[in-house]
């Protein structure tokens, strides 16, 4: 499965503001590391997009990715984050994607 279908669901999920169905795109022990303190496993990154405003959208770009193993890629975008009341944050987001799923999410939020 490419990055970019996984990535595609995660991103549907999000413009659409259900937390339990990005959580759905993420393995049942997933680390999770958002801009806030890391969580682990669905019930985590749930609870974090539930936190995160309506209205909030993310339009991402694959930068590089390296197959680690059959079932195992890693990822590195860059990802817009969008609001409706604020401007939006760039960010970079790291993700090793197994088989379909996001084993491991860290994004993080660098200078200009």
């Amino acid at each position: 499965m490419s990055i970019e279908t996984v990535m595609n669901r995660w991103k549907d999920a999000v413009d659409a503001h259900e937390p339990e169905r990005v959580a759905a795109n993420f393995t049942e022990d997933a680390i999770f590391q958002g801009l806030h303190p890391y969580g682990v496993g669905r019930k985590a990154v749930a609870e974090y997009y539930d936190s995160q405003p309506i209205g909030m959208k993310a339009e991402y770009e694959v930068l590089e990715t390296r197959k680690l193993a059959d079932d195992l890629t890693l990822g590195y975008l860059g990802v817009d984050f969008s609001f409706v009341d604020r401007p939006a944050i760039n960010v970079k987001l790291s993700v090793l994607i197994k088989g379909d799923l996001i084993a491991h999410y860290q994004v993080s939020l660098l200078p200009n």
